[in-house]
């Protein structure tokens, strides 16, 4: 008869488990925290100006005894912002919808579609991101001033449209979509267009929708292009617009409530494709 020794078991708490991983993150919270504040500070500083009567233009270093909201008054009944807002709004909204077409045509048929030269192609055309905007902005303007196109919105929208980045992405995620499909479908009898608007548009809605707030963003706050081409103020963009607001006949107070302002549209777009954004991150690491 053979005797083996048991190591008696040892039972932890259900607690202290939980306990000990707190313990451990806690480090890590208040750095983050940190960082937020950090991050955040800029638009609480922006959001005090806003709010306090018009005086000097120098930062608050203590909070002020009174606010007001005369300053976002003054700001929406001002002649030209609500047409730059209006003009910030189409820039932005139009390139969107034809960037997010376009790109994800172009992913779809460099992601599933065989033909010469495809690979080659693609990264040629990717090889654009390295080329700084400065460098092609006078090639850009000589080009479309010949087309007639200065002071005009074609002329502003239509040389931003070509975005490398938004094809690369798109391309990106439509080639871990499963080929099945795409193969079952033409089994079906169903065309290229019929696959892309049932079987591209809504398996990509999450990429689309993280890419769209992208873009809106970066045309949002662009602000050299349309400088360069909106040469009347009927044109102007709001990013534009407001620099015309620094000065000493201007109080900072305004210019802040104006830039707190600006803010407003990138806050609702986020807040509404907030959910599709989440999930792209999350698809980005299923296989």
């Amino acid at each position: 008869m053979t005797l083996t020794a048991t190591r008696p078991v040892t039972r932890v708490a259900p607690g202290r488990s939980g306990a000990r991983r707190t313990g451990r993150r806690w480090p890590l919270t208040v750095l983050l925290g940190l960082v937020s504040m950090l991050t955040v500070s800029p638009f609480l500083v922006m959001l005090v100006l806003a709010l306090s009567p018009p005086r000097k233009p120098t930062v608050p270093r203590q909070w002020p005894e009174q606010l007001t909201f005369d300053n976002f008054a003054q700001t929406l009944s001002a002649a030209g912002f609500l047409g730059w807002t209006v003009n910030s709004l189409i820039y932005a909204g139009v390139s969107v919808v034809i960037i997010l077409l376009t790109a994800s045509m172009a992913g779809y048929a460099f992601a599933k579609k065989r033909f010469p030269g495809r690979d080659a192609l693609m990264w040629a055309f990717l090889a654009t991101v390295m080329v700084p905007f400065q460098a092609l902005l006078i090639p850009m303007f000589v080009l479309v001033s010949d087309l007639d196109g200065v002071d005009t919105f074609w002329g502003m929208i239509v040389p931003t449209l070509a975005n490398s980045q938004a094809v690369f992405l798109m391309r990106q995620f439509i080639r871990d979509l499963p080929d099945e499909l795409f193969e079952a479908a033409k089994v079906d009898g169903a065309s290229e267009w019929r696959i892309y608007w049932q079987i591209v548009i809504p398996l990509t809605k999450p990429i689309l929708a993280t890419l769209g707030v992208f873009v809106f963003l970066w045309h949002w706050n662009d602000f050299l292009w349309p400088l360069v081409i909106a040469q009347s103020d009927e044109l102007r963009t709001l990013t534009v617009g407001l620099t015309t607001l620094k000065g000493d006949e201007h109080p900072l107070s305004l210019v802040m409530a104006s830039a707190a302002i600006s803010v407003v549209p990138c806050l609702l777009v986020f807040a509404l494709l907030q959910r599709y954004l989440v999930n792209s991150i999350a698809m980005t690491g299923l296989k």
